[in-house]
């Protein structure tokens, strides 16, 4: 990642709805604990259509933004340089403004997930399985095409998501076969299953939980646990949920950002635990 510019000292997250980010909470946690005083770091709503103009309007003092649904693609053409891993699944969540005033996109999501799991002491797996078939899906087979040795089957909803992410497995170098979600209980015996799916679609499969289950990466945040998390943790699986999803990857962005390492992991993941439990969430 080419230098950051050296007088900036002010950063944010941008998207469509934005008021639930949590980014804000572990960003300024980790400007704390690295006494970066002077830093801000804020959340703005912005959607595709104002998204240009917003970007046109920053000066000198920005160091670098984060960004959301629906920006994530539709930033890519107001950069100057694309990270090999945010082009692999064209997807750009963080941006960086360099010494030169370029504007360089990249995306955390995916190292950040490889890290997550790294965390809980899963460097590589055999197999493995992807519930649902949206953008964060791609994410996690880019992820699963750094540690996953073997076939990735993915469950989905209709012939043409089922076509998407056969695509991105071609695309990333990693064998995808489909099946119909109405059997994603069969996922839940793979030896890594990652939901990708939005809050309460993989409700119905929590009693589905085989006895001894393996590793589940939800990546839901709000509300938590799912249905799903909490039962495979009653029945001693592997939880990595959506907070640690979402710590990792601001710990890149917080890094390529400020140009300080290592990011502050724990401070941050204790900040968002403590914003999440204000907010009364189970």
């Amino acid at each position: 990642m080419p230098a950051r510019a050296t007088d900036a000292s002010r950063a944010a997250v941008l998207g469509s709805p934005i008021a639930h980010s949590l980014s804000p909470v572990l960003h300024r946690a980790a400007y704390r604990e690295l006494g970066l005083g002077a830093w801000t770091y804020d959340r703005f709503e912005v959607d595709e259509a104002a998204l240009p103009a917003f970007v046109e309007g920053l000066g000198a003092e920005w160091a670098g933004l984060s960004l959301t649904m629906p920006l994530k693609r539709a930033v890519m053409p107001l950069l100057d340089e694309i990270s090999e891993t945010a082009a692999s699944v064209e997807a750009v969540n963080t941006v960086v403004f360099t010494e030169d005033g370029r504007r360089v996109g990249d995306n955390t999501d995916i190292p950040g997930m490889v890290a997550a799991l790294r965390e809980r002491g899963i460097e590589q797996v055999e197999s493995a399985a992807v519930l649902g078939a949206g953008a964060t899906a791609s994410s996690a087979l880019a992820a699963l095409a750094r540690i996953c040795t073997g076939e990735v089957v993915a469950y989905v909803r209709s012939p043409e998501r089922a076509a998407e992410m056969r695509a991105w497995g071609e695309r990333l170098g990693i064998e995808v076969r489909t099946e119909d979600w109405a059997d994603a209980e069969r996922a839940l015996r793979a030896p890594l299953v990652i939901a990708t799916t939005p809050a309460g679609t993989t409700d119905a499969l929590a009693a589905a939980v085989p006895g001894s289950p393996t590793t589940l990466f939800d990546v839901l945040y709000d509300p938590w646990p799912t249905d799903l998390a909490a039962r495979w943790s009653a029945y001693g699986g592997a939880v990595v949920g959506g907070l640690d999803l979402l710590v990792h990857q601001a710990v890149l962005q917080v890094e390529q950002m400020t140009g300080r390492q290592p990011a502050p992991v724990v401070a941050m993941r204790k900040a968002g635990e403590h914003a999440l439990a204000s907010r009364n969430i189970r």
